[in-house]
């Protein structure tokens, strides 16, 4: 009984200090990923095609990263995957601060990209080792709240940074966000603790799990939808700023107070959204985020026939729209895919799943990039991906096991 209670007790360490890592990990994102491209356009003095172009680039690489995230994961156990992800993206932000060009932005590009993937590949494995037994859905939704606000806090200070220092004020953000990625791996050495990872399974029994996520077409499917999907997020989070100043002329201060406000919604939202709809399946609260998200784009792009004056709150207004889509679908994706994942190759079936945000990735400073073709151009991409991902998930639903698609999924599959 001591021994379980011991046991207990040091996973409760280990998630609040997980909570604490992951915190400080968004905070220095919050600083810098909503205006990466600003960044390299403003301070690096790349023209934007380039940019989206560089960006893309060093996101395409990244598709390397899931299969050999996976096969780690399984073998080692995700701690150590991911505190390998956080030294990555640490170098990558420091390239980033130091790119005169495009040779060292390129670079830099390639080890951001890699360290996310790697990050992303491994973090929701560490999320559920450290979890309590039943379905995920909760742990995921408290991790979405702690991430959201704290990125969120750190878009803010970033928007501080862009009205006051400008350059400088966007080169102290790039280097806080190495900073954090330092403190996060730092406190995830020392202060997680997992039980004992098991036996790696031998060589050949490995491939066959691998070639399990490749012959399983309703887990592949759920895959590309869901990056149909997330590609909304990407093009918010990036795509916002080119949007509001470059295309807009709005002021400064607006794109940090629509995420500021997408960060209230998300942070708060999670798990009172996830106890009000867990009536409905998981699937079914997806496609109803993935709507949200089609009358976001929608929304946005009218407001080009909307007065000056009344821009801002118009576009304030549309936030609340995507942060009740993303309340909907992102905590949903996860858990199924970890319920839908068989346990021995967990590890493995996961890092393949993040292939979905890996794409979006990919296509999102490409897409944005578009608004040099017209500006109606990437929200129409963006809004038809939304829509494709709506039929897709009907289509999934009765292809899923049963107890992966849940019902009172906050509760009980």
């Amino acid at each position: 009984m001591s021994d379980r209670s011991d046991n207990a007790a040091a996973l409760r360490g280990s998630r609040r200090a997980l909570l604490v890592a992951l915190g400080i990990d968004n905070f220095g994102s919050g600083l810098f990923l909503p205006l990466a491209l600003i960044y390299v356009t403003r301070v690096v003095g790349l023209p934007l095609g380039v940019a989206g172009s560089t960006v893309a680039l060093g996101t395409a690489i990244g598709l390397l990263v899931p299969p050999l995230a996976g096969r780690l994961v399984d073998r080692i156990g995700p701690r150590t995957v991911v505190i390998a992800a956080q030294l990555l993206q640490a170098a990558g932000a420091l390239g980033y601060l130091f790119a005169r060009g495009l040779p060292l932005t390129v670079v830099a590009a390639l080890l951001l990209a890699a360290g996310q993937q790697l990050f992303y590949s491994s973090l929701f494995a560490l999320i559920a080792d450290v979890s309590e037994q039943g379905p995920k859905d909760r742990p995921f939704a408290v991790v979405a709240m702690v991430r959201s606000a704290t990125f969120g806090l750190g878009a803010l200070v970033a928007g501080v940074f862009l009205i006051g220092a400008d350059d400088l004020g966007l080169r102290v953000a790039v280097g806080v966000d190495a900073l954090s990625f330092l403190f996060a791996a730092l406190l995830l050495l020392f202060a997680v603790r997992l039980p004992h990872h098991g036996p790696e399974p031998a060589e050949d029994q490995r491939n066959v799990e691998m070639r399990r996520v490749l012959r399983d077409p309703p887990y592949l499917a759920l895959i590309g939808i869901t990056g149909l999907v997330a590609l909304v997020t990407d093009f918010f989070l990036i795509g916002i700023p080119v949007y509001m100043l470059d295309e807009l002329d709005a002021p400064s201060w607006l794109p940090a107070a629509m995420l500021a406000l997408l960060t209230v919604m998300t942070s708060l939202g999670a798990t009172v959204v996830l106890r009000a709809t867990s009536h409905l399946t998981r699937t079914t609260a997806m496609a109803i985020g993935a709507a949200l998200y089609a009358l976001w784009c929608a929304v946005s792009l009218a407001t080009v026939a909307v007065p000056d004056p009344w821009r801002p709150a118009w576009l304030l207004a549309s936030t609340v729209i995507l942060a009740a889509g993303t309340l909907m679908f992102s905590a949903r994706a996860n858990a199924l895919a970890e319920a839908a994942a068989p346990r021995p190759s967990r590890g493995r079936y996961l890092a393949a799943f993040q292939y979905a945000f890996t794409v979006a990735g990919v296509l999102a400073p490409a897409v944005v990039a578009l608004f040099t073709l017209g500006i109606w151009v990437p929200w129409v991409l963006v809004a038809a991906a939304a829509c494709l991902g709506i039929l897709g998930l009907r289509w999934l639903g009765p292809r899923l096991p049963t107890d992966a698609i849940g019902v009172r999924h906050g509760v009980a599959p």
